[in-house]
């Protein structure tokens, strides 16, 4: 693991934050942090603060880290487990994970993922048929799972 490089990206996340994301330290251990991030304001998810947890590989920046949610989240790409659909943190040629996009961009992308959906690529398919065919339902389900498990 690039130690250095780690360091310093957490460093500049703390001093200055992206909005609406915070990363602390899990056990004081480098390698393993959990974010809390809020929803986006206009998002079903806005009144929510949702719990990630990032596990740094050995062997990165050159290999992304493994991110998942913890707290519950009714959203087409991602699934009961908290895994996350996005093309970014998977190697290519599947997906286009590179070492310069680093944490801050990751998390980032992983908030905008929360106000535009992506139906195209889901993980929970019958989520996205409803984003798509029935939106009013999709947000009324997403709110709801929001008030009930992201509030803190």
């Amino acid at each position: 693991m690039q130690r250095y490089r780690l360091t310093r990206e957490l460093e500049k996340m703390t001093n200055s934050p992206p909005r609406g994301i915070c990363v602390f330290q899990k056990n004081d251990k480098l390698q393993h942090l959990e974010v809390k991030l809020t929803g986006p304001e206009d998002s079903p998810y806005k009144k929510g603060i949702f719990t990630l947890e990032i596990v740094i590989p050995e062997k990165y920046p050159f290999t992304p880290p493994s991110i998942k949610f913890i707290t519950k989240i009714y959203h087409p790409n991602i699934d009961d487990n908290g895994r996350i659909c996005l093309d970014l943190i998977k190697m290519p040629p599947s997906g286009n994970w590179k070492p310069t996009i680093g944490l801050e961009g990751l998390l980032i992308a992983i908030r905008m993922l929360l106000q535009y959906p992506n139906p195209e690529d889901p993980l929970m398919a019958d989520i996205a048929e409803e984003f798509k065919n029935y939106n009013d339902e999709y947000v009324k389900k997403a709110e709801m799972m929001t008030a009930k498990y992201a509030t803190e």
